[in-house]
């Protein structure tokens, strides 16, 4: 997997503020991991930076379900999910599926006005945690 990195994304990876921002988002400290990715996709310039636009957005999206917020919830789930659609199945040392389909289910739930309890939220896995 790791010949196919970018140097960027190489880079990335062993960037402990991006490990200290993925423990924010699977902790849903959704404010304080969006400020996290912001920081490192306002640094990047390659390819990556639409992976980190899409998990912050993502991010962000549950900052405003958690304060009532739905319509704007919907919109940046979509933009997250547009973002991370073209992606492969991997990036930045995650499984971006996993990720895809629980924004996915949410934004659909949301759309036909159903209760979000009984979907998981979405977590950030990484690559060799697969089963």
């Amino acid at each position: 997997m790791s010949s196919s990195l970018d140097v960027e994304e190489q880079s990335l990876m062993v960037d402990p503020r991006l490990g200290e921002a993925i423990r924010l988002f699977n902790d849903q400290q959704w404010y304080a991991c969006h400020d996290g990715f912001e920081e490192l996709w306002h640094e990047t310039q390659g390819p990556i930076r639409k992976v980190l636009q899409g998990i912050l957005q993502i991010a962000v999206a549950h900052h405003h379900l958690e304060r009532g917020n739905q319509r704007g919830a919907m919109v940046l789930l979509g933009e997250g999910l547009g973002r991370l659609q073209g992606q492969g199945a991997f990036a930045l040392g995650l499984q971006l599926e996993p990720l895809r389909a629980a924004a996915r289910a949410r934004l659909l739930a949301l759309h036909q006005a159903t209760p979000l309890e009984a979907l998981p939220l979405p977590r950030l896995i990484c690559a060799q945690d697969l089963p």
